[in-house]
């Protein structure tokens, strides 16, 4: 093999590699797959999401409220945005963010906005395309998160900033 199909081959692995990356239905299935690999959801009492009181998510025996490793793990693998919101009424609140606020802060205690994600999460469909989180344009992903009785008690979010 010649240099030149050598490097070829090499930038098509790279670009495939990149696509891949920054594909937000590929990123929310690595989330997916991250947080069941711990175990099956369930809610279990409360706990504090910024200055909330919200349900505990549980993942297995963890808790996801205010734990950050699987959303930095995915910041690190796909240079995204990843949250997990649980249900609290009719609202999904931020427990688990590497979303930050314009001060510089994640974003744990703050909703999911009502709009199309919004939308399809509360009828149990994923929403994939272009969205606004906290001022921000992103390429997103959103999930609903079931327990076994299939109730929707969360949601899953990546984003790819635009």
């Amino acid at each position: 093999m010649t240099l030149l199909p050598k490097l070829l081959a090499v930038l098509a692995v790279f670009a495939a590699a990149t696509a891949h990356a920054s594909d937000p239905k590929a990123t929310i299935a690595d989330l997916d797959a991250r947080l069941a690999k711990i175990g099956p959801v369930k809610i279990e009492g409360t706990d504090t999401a910024g200055d909330k009181t919200v349900p505990a998510i549980f993942f297995g025996d963890r808790k996801i409220n205010n734990n950050y490793d699987v959303v930095d793990a995915i910041r690190k693998a796909h240079q995204a945005t990843a949250t997990v919101f649980v249900r609290a009424g009719d609202e999904f609140v931020r427990v688990s963010t590497n979303v930050l606020t314009p001060e510089g802060k994640r974003g744990v205690g703050t909703q999911l906005a009502r709009n199309a994600a919004y939308a399809a999460v509360s009828a149990g469909n994923q929403y994939c395309g272009p969205i606004d989180v906290l001022g921000t344009a992103f390429d997103a992903c959103y999930n609903p998160i079931k327990d076994a009785k299939g109730t929707i008690v969360g949601v899953s979010y990546i984003g790819h900033k635009k």
